[in-house]
């Protein structure tokens, strides 16, 4: 990056960290297209390993605000906002509860919640649910949201309560209608808790940006690699990020 543009950057954020944060955001979207394997996950270890805990989970939000806003907006017309509202409704009580124990979380404890919900998510199988009333999904989202103020990935959970859509586009365009009112809200959360979003933003939008290349893109890149053999060292990259986080937090090294 130009030294003249790094004035656009965050403080103390060197010019190809940001660099490298931008090719993530590619990959990133580039792997969730081909593999359908969360890429926001991948976005959330690495960011972990490059900023404090305290910036991570509002910058992920931020970041996937914009790239869920554009996929809503493409597949509007598809939009099931019958599963929205309710969802959307448990995501602001979510986002409520959720913002007191973000505020107080000493940075330690985050960083170890952080990389314990990556270790879940990478190896354990989601749970299933069976009740997709507008209660469940109201308490589901509140819960879903609550967790997203501390860990922030957390569009596999909301996807549990979408599985009944068999319609592709409809399932995609709920997803990223749902989403971008989570993070939404997260992101007005971390506004009152105090979170200076104006120092990322040019880091937001770029992200945004390559994410939106990444997706068009595709996978194919990636096509040539068999998908149980990239399914493995996915799972083993991000436990590998996952540990040195815990570690880190333990004060172990």
């Amino acid at each position: 990056m130009p030294l003249d543009l790094a004035f656009l950057l965050p403080p103390g954020l060197d010019p190809l960290v940001a660099l490298g944060l931008l090719a993530l955001s590619f990959v990133a979207s580039l792997i969730t297209a081909t593999f359908t394997l969360g890429g926001g996950v991948l976005m959330l270890a690495v960011l972990a390993l490059v900023f404090p805990p305290a910036i991570v989970v509002p910058l992920h939000g931020a970041v996937q605000v914009g790239s869920n806003a554009g996929r809503a907006f493409m597949l509007r017309r598809f939009i099931a906002w019958k599963n929205v509202r309710w969802l959307a409704l448990g995501a602001l009580l979510g986002t409520i509860v959720g913002a007191p124990v973000a505020a107080f979380l000493p940075a330690e404890i985050f960083q170890i919640v952080i990389a314990l919900f990556i270790i879940v998510t990478t190896w354990l199988p989601n749970p299933k649910v069976t009740d997709h009333s507008p209660m469940a999904q109201v308490i589901g989202g509140t819960i879903i949201s609550a967790l997203g103020m501390l860990v922030g990935a957390t569009g596999p959970l909301v996807a549990l309560f979408l599985r009944g859509i068999k319609d592709r586009q409809v399932l995609v365009g709920t997803h990223a209608a749902i989403m971008t009112i989570q993070n939404t809200f997260k992101i007005g959360g971390f506004v009152v808790l105090g979170f200076a979003f104006a120092a990322y933003l040019p880091l937001v939008i770029g992200m945004v940006l390559c994410g939106f290349a990444g997706t068009a893109v595709g996978g194919g890149f990636l096509t040539k690699i068999s998908e149980r053999a990239f399914r493995l060292g996915f799972r083993i990259m991000l436990t590998v990020m996952a540990l040195y986080l815990l570690v880190e937090a333990l004060g172990l090294f």
